[in-house]
């Protein structure tokens, strides 16, 4: 059995101390200290222990959770919450006086600094922005410009309009996505989504010399939808 242990990792993944679910559940903080070392609690106890931590009875006996990833245990505990964007994920926007969203820019030179301000209120706000009347208010959308040769027929300094994705169990395969993780920044690829299989997205160019490879879920710090391209016609 794996009580002890999983009591204890479950308590301080919710940053709750021991006197606090201790008094929550009506036992002495060295009785809970006890049961997080090999100390077997009465049935009645354990019940309470379950329910205080949102767990079964049969999860906390019998499944090893320090063997599980931190994608494993989100999506074991949480329902998917985390994948579904649940869980606080902040995005940094910016609205029109009338309170509407607007659309920012994000062009090649800023791509470098996107990575550290794509959560900054101040380094969104700075970027220019502008409103397409024909999209969806009810979504959140914004331009990124493309850089090089791997999604061609998309050329390089193309700008292109994505949808905010909150839900990541929406990602579609074999549809554009552009990915901002914390080793690559801003990428857009042809996506598919083998996050059931290992925790990853399998990331693809259109244009056949560039090798496809894979991205850690842990790694993602936004998603966004192509939509549709911005054609310079000067």
């Amino acid at each position: 059995m794996y009580l002890s242990a999983n009591i204890k990792i479950l308590r301080k993944r919710k940053s709750i101390t021991q006197e606090t679910m201790a008094s929550s559940i009506g036992i002495s903080r060295s009785k809970l200290a006890g049961y997080e070392l090999n100390i077997n609690p009465p049935l009645e106890t354990l019940l309470q222990i379950a329910d205080y931590l949102g767990v079964s009875v049969d999860l906390l006996l019998k499944k090893n959770l320090e063997e599980l990833s931190e994608f494993k245990l989100r999506e074991l505990l949480d329902t998917d919450r985390f994948l579904k964007g649940k869980n606080l994920r902040i995005l940094a926007t910016t609205v029109d006086a009338e309170g509407k969203e607007l659309i920012e820019v994000v062009s090649q030179k800023v791509k470098a600094s996107y990575l550290a301000g794509f959560s900054d209120p101040e380094f969104i706000g700075d970027l220019p922005r502008f409103s397409l009347p024909f999209l969806s208010q009810d979504k959140k959308y914004r331009v990124f410009q493309i850089d090089g040769d791997s999604m061609l027929p998309i050329p390089d300094g193309a700008w292109i309009v994505c949808e905010y994705v909150d839900d990541w169990t929406r990602i579609k395969d074999g549809e554009k996505y552009v990915i901002l993780t914390d080793s690559d920044g801003i990428t857009f690829k042809i996506v598919y989504n083998k996050v059931k299989e290992n925790e990853k997205l399998l990331l693809c160019s259109s244009n056949p010399i560039f090798k496809p490879f894979e991205v850690d879920l842990r790694s993602i710090r936004e998603v966004w939808r192509f939509r549709l391209m911005i054609v310079d016609k000067a």
